[in-house]
């Protein structure tokens, strides 16, 4: 584990307190969970970005076009 110095506006330094002390855990904790949420939706975000640009229109079309046309299950009906 490694030590990091951090400033943070006093706002955001109670409203982390408040928030850890009403979560049962440290505000390093929290912390902690913020930076790996952040850093999870950000790799989520460049994945799907480089799966997006390897996507196939025509293929998607051909996938698509085997799904037999039928009849939506009730609650499935196209809303709008």
């Amino acid at each position: 584990m490694s030590t990091l110095s951090l400033r943070l506006p006093n706002s955001i330094h109670r409203h982390a307190k408040r928030l850890a002390e009403e979560e049962g855990i440290s505000v390093n904790q929290l912390i902690s969970l913020a930076v790996a949420e952040k850093l999870s939706a950000i790799d989520t975000d460049r994945y799907l970005a480089a799966r997006a640009s390897r996507a196939s229109a025509s293929k998607f079309r051909r996938v698509l076009s085997k799904v037999p046309a039928r009849i939506p299950d009730k609650g499935d009906e196209k809303s709008g």
